[in-house]
């Protein structure tokens, strides 16, 4: 006899994302190696140098640390907070299933404004949580608006609200007072912050004193800052009691021995991270500008990722992977019409606009 799941999972879609797909390079003769992916918004400059210092010298014979002690001593530095305020995850998904896993659960509702990271969805419907999407426009740029968000939030008294920003996938990003808005407006529920793309944002803002607002949940990665996506480390910040309640449902030996020490070294490399930050800012400008002189739809983005308009997405996609070349059909996000592009490096960036070119002068590119 067949056994099968709780509806919940058995009614859950997959939720796609950026990233190499080694079946599908296979299937296009790519070696993973030579590809360019723009796909994934990390930091295209790899990891500090002082992380890869510490690959060969970590002991992996013996448990990790359960607490991460010291990788939160050192965030509760940076930060100039409390350590009982920190919970080291691995990656910014586990936290945000966590949080799910740990507030919501049958009759709750939960608040998502889109377009947006589709695993907010997804870790709600996993916890059996209804899942109100509201939708920015695109005239607006796929802004938010937030009167229409504090409307929103006050018509259906959510449990708990999804707050993206900067967005994925548009790179637009609220104020501060825009943010304590919609926090304010959250009276009887948890506001979950994800700021996983804030390091090379433009004009950022300090978050961390949020927490003190008691209902606030502040979901970081280090991932796409420091280039650390095959380690999988990030952090939430909250009040104590909240932490607390997470760390009952949180898995033992959550972030392993190599993810923690990485965290560590990564975190005193500020100086490392601006370096990057401009070298990307200057990438972008220039890809931006390339791709408005082709005719192209570009939405600002006050992030290292934009939002182009090119028809079919799908194919715009397909055309590019034949020269080894990924961007993110969008389509999961809802816009099937969009592709959003990370800025690389700025070599990596001239041979997307080449190729570009080259597909449209030969009539190959599909649209």
């Amino acid at each position: 006899m067949f056994i099968k799941p709780r509806p919940e999972i058995e009614r859950l879609d997959h939720c796609p994302h950026g990233g190499l797909d080694l079946t599908e390079l296979k299937a296009f003769g790519l070696n993973p190696d030579r590809v360019i992916d723009f796909s994934v918004s990390s930091n295209p400059y790899s990891c500090p140098p002082g992380v890869r210092k510490i690959l060969s010298s970590v002991a992996i014979d013996r448990y990790p640390d359960s607490e991460a002690a010291e990788f939160k001593k050192a965030i509760a530095h940076h930060l100039d907070v409390e350590t009982d305020n920190i919970l080291a995850g691995s990656g910014a998904m586990e936290i945000i299933r966590l949080i799910a896993l740990t507030y919501f659960g049958h009759g709750d509702t939960v608040v998502c404004f889109k377009p947006t990271f589709g695993e907010y969805e997804v870790a709600c419907r996993i916890s059996g949580a209804d899942v109100i999407e509201k939708w920015a426009r695109e005239e607006d740029r796929f802004s938010f608006n937030t009167v229409e968000m504090e409307t929103s939030i006050r018509q259906y008294i959510p449990k708990g609200v999804f707050l993206c920003n900067p967005a994925n996938p548009s790179g637009q990003y609220l104020k501060r007072w825009e943010v304590e808005q919609i926090i304010d407006a959250t009276r009887e529920g948890l506001v979950i912050l994800d700021e996983s793309y804030t390091a090379f944002t433009e004009s950022r803002w300090s978050s961390s004193d949020l927490i003190a607002r008691n209902n606030v949940v502040i979901v970081r990665s280090m991932t796409k800052d420091y280039a650390l996506a095959g380690l999988r480390i990030g952090y939430a910040l909250a009040n104590r009691e909240v932490i607390a309640y997470l760390k009952r449902s949180c898995p033992p030996w959550n972030v392993n021995t190599v993810a923690q020490q990485a965290g560590l070294v990564a975190i005193k490399e500020s100086s490392y991270l601006r370096q990057c930050e401009l070298r990307i800012k200057s990438a972008k400008k220039f890809l931006m500008a390339e791709l408005d002189r082709l005719g192209f739809n570009v939405l600002p983005s006050s992030t290292n990722f934009f939002l182009v308009k090119v028809g079919d997405a799908r194919s715009f996609r397909s055309s590019l992977l034949r020269y080894g070349i990924i961007v993110r059909d969008c389509t999961s996000f809802g816009l099937p019409q969009y592709i959003r592009i990370a800025t690389l490096k700025m070599d990596q960036c001239r041979r997307l606009i080449a190729v570009i070119e080259e597909l449209r002068a030969t009539g190959r590119m599909l649209l």
